[in-house]
């Protein structure tokens, strides 16, 4: 073990472990920060948003650590440089492999490196055998309910692992009704022990200025007018049926590209052959990765947000998309429709011909787009991380209160 403040490599597991209260009242909170120091699409996103709310809001209720593993030699990102941290310096695979290997052998390899008392929050899809309270976010079971868009790899792990997380875990956090769901209709996990807790929308998306969206434009080689995805490029977020509609809005005599931002995943060499196939090699703009500070401006700039997915277990992108005034055309798939509420036009059917009608309705209508606008400034106004860190902090307490044996009976099962 190694970090600013971790216990000692050989720290025996207390028995029974310290309850996870602080003498001033607050309860010691282990935090996953793993997903926001290795990441950068959505896990990333929630992680440090999340956990960044939870040490500006709700400090007089939890005393906040970050734990995470240093395999990378990456660090946290800047927003959490304040918040004490704990780390364990093992590679990528002999970390997620020994995770669910502890969870199967109900081994402590985990438990006697962490400091007694805290409960432990998993923000991603690993959780580490553990005697104390836990919890769990699941963002979403994809690898379930669309296998092919998945590696064989890790959807070997995760049907193996999943199932047995959640049972472990104390307490589930949904990120959507949609993925709660999903749990109860594939674990058969107890309805009260899963909370649903939408994710937010961080303050720094609004509508950026007219200079800012020229700038970031300019930086990135994009031209107007531009229609936006953003998105990890992988098959379940549809990149193929945008490029199927932008074609027919070529056809229409459509002057618009299409701008790609997104690192890639996995799976997606065969769907970015259909660019070529598809004679819009000048027309689409991958942009790769782009820094989380031009993204308000990118969206400013989009005369639509396009965001056709099979399947979301929130969509953050979407509720972005609305706070900085971008039209959103989205399929009516999962979570989507939870997020966008009345805002957004919807896919009915899903397919390309209906994507380049509720496009152009868009583009064609000034006052629809700007009633669109309008509408979706109001819906992402609802989404707020203090409001989903003091959630949290309920979901928390759930666990803790009354109940360390719960934690350590659920650890046994």
């Amino acid at each position: 073990m190694s970090g600013e403040s971790g216990p000692a490599r050989n720290a025996p597991l207390a028995t029974p472990p310290d309850r996870p209260l602080q003498r001033d009242g607050r309860l010691k909170v282990l935090l996953d920060a793993g997903p926001a120091v290795h990441q950068s699409a959505g896990l990333a996103r929630y992680t440090e948003s999340l956990a960044s709310a939870l040490w500006r809001h709700c400090r007089d209720a939890i005393d906040l650590n970050l734990f995470y593993n240093r395999h990378s030699g990456h660090r946290p990102p800047d927003s959490l440089s304040p918040v004490p941290a704990r780390t364990l310096t093992l590679g990528q695979y002999p970390w997620r492999l020994g995770v669910l290997a502890c969870q199967l052998l109900r081994a402590p390899i985990v438990e006697r490196r962490l400091e007694p008392g805290s409960i432990f929050h998993a923000t991603e899809h690993l959780l580490p055998w553990t005697a104390r309270p836990s919890v769990m976010t699941v963002h979403d079971l994809i690898f379930e309910r669309y296998p092919q868009h998945h590696t064989l790899a890790n959807r070997a792990f995760l049907r193996v692992a999943m199932p047995l997380f959640v049972r472990r875990a104390g307490a589930i956090i949904a990120v959507s009704r949609h993925t709660k769901q999903d749990i109860l209709e594939l674990y058969g996990t107890p309805p009260d022990k899963i909370h649903v807790v939408a994710e937010g929308i961080e303050e720094r998306f609004r509508p950026a200025r007219a200079e800012e969206v020229r700038r970031v434009m300019e930086s990135h080689s994009i031209r107007r007018p531009y229609l936006l995805m953003v998105g990890t490029l992988e098959p379940r977020k549809n990149h193929a049926l945008a490029f199927e509609a932008l074609a027919r809005l070529k056809a229409e005599g459509r002057p618009h590209c299409l701008v790609v931002v997104g690192s890639k995943g996995w799976l997606f060499d065969d769907v970015r052959k259909k660019v070529a196939l598809q004679g819009l090699a000048g027309d689409v703009i991958f942009a790769g990765r782009v820094p989380d500070t031009d993204l308000p401006a990118l969206y400013s700039g989009a005369c639509c947000f396009l965001m056709p997915s099979l399947y979301e277990g929130f969509g953050i992108p979407v509720l972005e998309a609305m706070a900085c005034g971008a039209p959103v055309v989205c399929s009516k798939a999962s979570s989507l429709p939870e997020v966008a509420g009345s805002a957004a036009r919807y896919l009915e059917p899903m397919t390309a011909e209906a994507l380049a009608e509720a496009v152009l309705q868009v583009l064609s209508n000034p006052q629809t787009s700007a009633q669109m606008r309008a509408e979706g400034l109001r819906q992402a106004a609802r989404f707020c991380w203090r409001d989903a860190a003091m959630r949290t902090v309920d979901v928390y307490r759930s666990v803790a209160g009354g109940a360390w044996e719960v934690g350590a009976r659920i650890a046994q099962s």
